[in-house]
């Protein structure tokens, strides 16, 4: 069964981070969630990074905030897919500046990024990258995705009346 390691910076992203391990238990997809301060805590990163495939992690979410160099940093040392989460944190300048850290990543470093505070969409991703081999996961997306046109439907009929 494959994993998903959701990993941040700080507990003060967890308020954030709590929609991506949300989505993934509704698509039953098992979560591993930890702080890594990329910071205040390289060697725990560094061992994170190196070895997260090794424990059956298909996929790392990394939120981070500020400067935000988590998700680049666990990038460059791991051959897992990476999704980074912007977080707008106190010590942030409006989201722009974790925004920017995560999605002006090198050449060969990629991290897919997606819009600040959004960790849903991270573990929609997420899941989605898993049901590309798992077809069990790929029907729950493709339910989830069909629920999601019908309530705009529904919005849409209940307007109409």
């Amino acid at each position: 069964m494959s994993k998903v390691a959701i990993i941040m910076g700080s507990i003060s992203d967890m308020p954030v981070m709590q929609e991506a391990i949300d989505i993934l238990k509704g698509f039953d997809i098992e979560t591993e969630v930890d702080i890594v301060s990329a910071h205040r805590t390289p060697e725990k990163l560094f061992d994170f990074s190196k070895n997260a495939h090794t424990r059956g992690i298909s996929v790392i979410i990394a939120g981070a905030g500020g400067a935000a160099h988590l998700p680049g940093m666990v990038a460059s040392m791991s051959p897992l897919p990476v999704i980074g989460v912007p977080v707008k944190s106190s010590n942030s300048i409006d989201g722009w500046d974790s925004v920017l850290s995560i999605l002006q990543m090198p050449g060969g470093v990629p991290v897919a990024t997606v819009a600040l505070n959004g960790s849903k969409n991270a573990g929609i991703l997420a899941a989605q990258i898993i049901g590309s081999h798992d077809n069990c996961v790929l029907d729950k997306i493709i339910f989830y995705k069909e629920s999601l046109k019908e309530a705009v439907n529904k919005a849409a009929s209940e307007l109409k009346k």
